[in-house]
């Protein structure tokens, strides 16, 4: 947008960088943050301005935290010997809020597209191998994505992994519970079928 555009655009066009916001959903938040009281609206502004100068990537697991390391990292009652690897810190929170799982984590901030030009660099792969040197892990969980780049990612790393002698398991997939079998799309039945356990 232009540099001399009315601010009510540049704050639409602002909005709309948002995921899944697009003009009109823009154009109603723009409005609505006028329309209350401006304290509000400004501490708004304040917290996101604070939230992208002081958050960073926690610089053993990449997960986001205020301090050189996150709280789940810093904390010596997790087990050390258990690494999940996940592709978000949004995966990451389903995870703990989700599960009883209380090993470490790291987050690639991705996962592998070379199409999109993301490539092992990019999703951390380097610090994830001094990771894997560390002498404290016996298993790597991963928690990627079925997904064609998630599945990609997934055996990228397991090969990795193999390379360290570390034991390496995957996410089961497959039917939901509580979910019937004729509702499923064909991908994840098979994935089921597939990948099914002696009961």
């Amino acid at each position: 947008m232009a540099e001399n555009a009315p601010l009510l655009n540049q704050l639409i066009d602002a909005l709309k960088l948002l995921p899944g916001v697009g003009q009109k959903t823009a154009q109603r938040m723009a409005f609505h943050l006028l329309k209350i009281e401006r304290e509000r609206s400004l501490h708004l502004g304040k917290v996101i301005c604070d939230a992208v100068e002081r958050i960073q990537n926690c610089k053993t697991c990449r997960n986001y935290t205020e301090q050189t390391e996150c709280a789940i990292c810093q904390d010596r009652t997790r087990k050390r010997s258990q690494l999940c690897i996940v592709e978000s810190p949004t995966d990451l929170l389903a995870i703990e809020n989700g599960t009883n799982y209380k090993g470490l984590y790291f987050v690639l901030m991705g996962k592998l597209s070379p199409l999109d030009g993301i490539g092992p660099e990019h999703i951390g792969l380097d610090l994830l191998e001094q990771r894997l040197q560390s002498g404290e892990l016996e298993e790597v969980i991963l928690a990627t994505s079925s997904t064609m780049e998630g599945e990609v990612t997934a055996h990228v790393i397991s090969e990795l992994v193999k390379k360290h002698g570390l034991t390496t398991t995957r996410l089961a997939q497959g039917v939901p519970v509580g979910g019937e079998l004729e509702y499923l799309d064909l991908n994840t039945l098979s994935q089921a079928f597939d990948t099914r356990t002696e009961y």
